[in-house]
Order: structure tokens, then C-alpha cells, then sequence
């Protein structure tokens, strides 16, 4: 065998092949094989504008074309043979070529592995935002469908872990609701910043070859929405720019922190201590030796996975932090904590959006829990300041009426009026009637507040956008 035929790629200038080692040390293919498909996307745009501009025949550029929907069928159908030795998807895909057609030995005309894994990358980056923007869609339509069930049953809202405010359920996971929805929207974010064709950048500094970008670039897709080719404008920046990897890497993590906040209360609710949900067998587990037990192990598991989004996050930045321009062979670490996190943050949505959209609140529990009546001692306080009382002393009022009510050991509108009066003269004869939660959300009918027509407006704005 020549060396020629042994180091196919960039073997000219070297006189030994490389050491077995260091070819499984360096090799990528065994992860970004995952890049195929955009990888043959990329190269049959980067071919109709070697044809366009000349430096393909059409016949050369037929045969391409024919080779390349031939290697789609194989990935597709999972029959494609990855060689180690080739080091990356790349060039295990141009070898596969190559063996279909001689004509591939023209493919690389004008391009580097650098811009050409630049130009995959972000068109699996436009792929992957919609992926996971599909994936909030459905845990929001989810907690949607609760939120709308069970937009009056009233909850205690909590600070500190402790109970402050009445809300409803309805309020609370709208409260999330809200949260994805800026997640959907950071995806839509990344996914236009990646809609930016870097291909012809070459290594760093382009070709002296007739290369017409703005061709290729429209050939892949990248454009505006008037149509219009949307390309790089520094070679050296589009190929050691990796500021996608992090905005991506930076939404998923924001997004599984969403998740886990509410795994937790989940969890918390579906405690025999709050006793506020009951969690679907489907999405639960059991004790290999407590027979009683039923785990919320769904939450618990996505709980526990935000951490791994967020250390990939944290490995992109500290192996990018730093590297002088251009690239250097340490980026070839840049895909897998992107794939990762794309890969853990989808389950997590999927498994969030089953077991919410199954999940059943326990009313009477809820209620119960809703009905102590210290929940709206704010709302005393701002009774008083309606009767000309500063806040500041109104609060105070009100801490002294808790207290006493502790000392006597009775619930707060227990109270006596002779006791409550001799705190503050301003109480009324009707005084108590703060402590009704009707009451209570009908004065809350502003915007942000769990007030019924509240709660109501912002589930059909929801539906609005979730549902067309």
C-alpha cells in the first residue's frame, strides 16, 4: 500500500504514519459521526457552488450528487461503516465518496475541515434549537392543561420554604409557564444567530479560488427572511467562533434550571408532608426492600441532571477561555457537552411533560393547607392602611395581633375584639373578613396577581400561542 493511499488526508508532508495511540487518542468520529447528515447537507451546497462558479463539470457535480443521496440512505439506515483510522465524520464521508466517484476528489476544492465543521455545527445548532423549542412547547401545554384544571384550588404561596401568601395552583404553574416560555424564546435566539453561513471562510483567511459564498450560503439555507444570503464576514472569527456552543450550552442550562425548580416542588408537593400532588405510577418507582414506597424518581432525575447540563456548560467556557485565534485541535472538544446537553434536556422535557400532564392535585389537602389563616396577614396589614394607617406601622400591628395570637394559643381571627382593639384602635367590626381567600383573590385582580380573571386571561393567552 502507498502512503499516499495510507494517509489519504494530510499525509504528504509526513514521513511515518501516526502512532496507534495517538490515532485513538485524536480520533472524533465516534462522536461527531452525529454530524453526518449535515455534514453531506453542507458538502452538496458547498458542491452546487463549485459547479455554479465553474470548477465542477456538470457531470462531476451529478456524480456527487448521486454519491452524497446514497450516503444519506446509508446513515439513515444505519448501515454506514465508520473507519476509526479516518479520524473524523468528515473525512469518513469524503473516503465513502471518493469510492463512489473519483469526481469527490474535487469536493475539498476551496474549503478546510474548519470552515466545513463551522458550517455543520450550525446547521445542527438551527435543528437543535427547534428540537428543544418543540420540547418546551410540550411540557408548557402541559402544565397548561393543569394550570386551567385547577386554576382556582388556592395553595399557599412560600418564602424562605415557609408559607407567606395564598396563590392557586393555576398561578403557580403559570408561573413556570412563563419561565419556558423565555427559554422558547432564548432557543429562537441561538437558532438566528447560528443562521450565519461561514463556509468559504477555509482555514482562516478564504481561498484565492472564485468561490461565491453568498451562492452556498443560500443553498444551505442560510438567509434572511427577505431571502437574502446571510454569510460571515471574518474568516478568522468564523472558524474559532464558538459562541454558539455557549449560548446554546448556556440556554439548555437555564432551561434545566426551570426544570428543576419545579422538580422540587414536585417533589415536595408529592410528600406525605404537603400531601398537595399525587405523581403517575408510569413516571414513578419503588423501594427494593420498602414495599409502601413510591418514589418521585422522574423529578428527582431531572433534578440531578441539571447539574451535568450546567458542567457542560462550564467545560465549553473553561476549554475555550484560552485559545488563541483560530482553531486549535482542543475545540474538537466542543461537541460533545453540546450534544449532551441537547440529548439530557430533551428527555428531561419529555419526562417532565408525561408525568405533569398525568399528575392529580389532592383538593382537600390543598385547601386545608391554604386555609391558615396567617397566609393573609399582609392582607391585614393593607386592610389597616386603607384605614389611614402607615404601612410600616400597620405591619407592626399586625406582628403584635400574630404574637399575641401565639401566646394565647389561638388562630389569629380567633382573637377577641377587646384583644385586637386594645392593639390597634383602627380595627373595624369587620376586621375578619380579610381572612375569607375569596375575598382575598378578588382583590387581586391586577396584572401579575392570582386573581380568577387574572389566572383566566393569561391561560388564554397562553393558549393562544401554544395552540396555534
Amino acid at each position: 500500500m502507498s502512503k499516499e493511499k495510507k494517509q489519504v488526508t494530510w499525509g504528504g508532508r509526513f514521513s511515518e504514519q501516526p502512532d496507534a495511540l495517538m490515532q485513538v487518542f485524536g480520533e472524533s468520529v465516534s462522536f461527531d459521526m452525529r454530524l453526518a447528515p449535515y455534514d453531506l447537507k453542507g458538502s452538496l451546497g458547498h458542491a452546487s457552488m463549485l459547479a455554479h462558479v465553474g470548477l465542477l463539470t456538470q457531470e462531476e457535480y451529478n456524480a456527487i450528487e448521486k454519491g452524497i443521496y446514497e450516503l444519506f440512505e446509508e446513515i439513515k439506515e444505519d448501515s454506514f461503516g465508520w473507519k476509526l483510522e479516518l479520524e473524523d465524520v468528515h473525512m469518513n464521508l469524503e473516503q465513502a465518496l471518493r469510492a463512489k466517484t473519483e469526481a469527490a476528489d474535487k469536493l475539498h476544492t476551496g474549503r478546510s475541515r474548519n470552515d466545513q465543521v463551522a458550517t455543520d455545527m450550525r446547521l445542527f445548532f438551527k435543528d437543535a434549537c427547534s428540537q428543544v423549542k418543540t420540547g418546551l412547547e410540550g411540557v408548557m401545554l402541559s402544565m397548561l392543561g393543569q394550570a386551567k384544571r385547577y386554576a382556582a384550588l388556592p395553595i399557599p404561596g412560600y418564602t424562605h420554604l415557609q408559607r407567606a401568601q395564598p396563590v392557586t395552583v393555576g398561578h403557580h404553574l403559570l408561573a413556570y409557564i412563563e419561565s419556558f416560555g423565555r427559554d422558547h424564546e432564548r432557543f429562537s435566539h441561538v437558532a438566528e444567530h447560528a443562521n450565519v453561513c461561514p463556509l468559504g471562510s477555509g482555514a482562516i483567511a478564504g481561498s484565492t479560488l472564485p468561490l461565491d459564498r453568498e451562492f452556498a450560503a443560500k443553498a444551505l439555507g442560510f438567509v434572511d427572511e427577505d431571502g437574502s444570503p446571510r454569510i460571515t464576514a471574518n474568516g478568522m472569527d468564523a472558524v474559532a467562533d464558538r459562541d454558539l456552543f455557549i449560548e446554546f450550552a448556556s440556554a439548555c442550562s437555564t432551561s434545566a434550571l426551570h426544570l428543576s425548580r419545579l422538580a422540587e416542588d414536585l417533589i415536595l408537593w408529592n410528600s406525605t408532608e404537603f400531601g398537595f400532588v399525587g405523581l403517575p405510577d408510569a413516571f414513578t418507582t419503588g423501594s427494593s426492600l420498602m414495599p409502601q414506597k413510591k418514589n418521585p424518581d422522574s423529578f428527582e432525575l431531572i433534578r440531578g441532571k441539571t447539574g451535568r447540563i450546567i458542567g457542560n456548560l462550564t467545560n465549553l467556557i473553561v476549554t475555550i477561555k484560552g485559545l488563541p485565534l483560530t482553531y486549535n485541535r482542543d475545540l474538537q472538544e466542543d461537541k460533545p457537552p453540546v450534544f449532551d446537553s441537547l440529548d439530557q434536556l430533551s428527555q428531561c422535557l419529555a419526562v417532565a411533560s408525561g408525568c405533569i400532564a398525568s399528575a392529580n392535585f389532592k383538593e382537600d389537602n390543598c385547601r386545608a393547607a391554604a386555609s391558615d389563616p396567617l397566609l393573609l396577614a399582609t392582607d391585614l396589614a393593607d386592610y389597616l392602611v386603607e384605614a389611614g394607617v402607615a404601612f410600616r406601622q400597620a405591619h407592626h400591628v399586625v406582628g403584635s395581633l400574630v404574637a399575641l395570637s401565639e401566646e394565647k394559643k389561638v388562630s389569629l381571627p380567633e382573637l377577641s375584639d377587646d384583644d385586637a382593639f386594645g392593639i390597634c384602635d383602627k380595627l373595624k367590626d369587620d376586621w375578619r373578613e380579610v381572612f375569607d381567600l375569596e375575598r382575598a383573590f378578588a382583590k387581586r385582580e391586577k396584572p401579575g396577581m392570582p386573581g380568577p380573571n387574572q389566572i383566566a386571561s393569561r391561560i388564554q393567552f397562553w393558549e393562544n400561542i401554544l395552540q396555534t
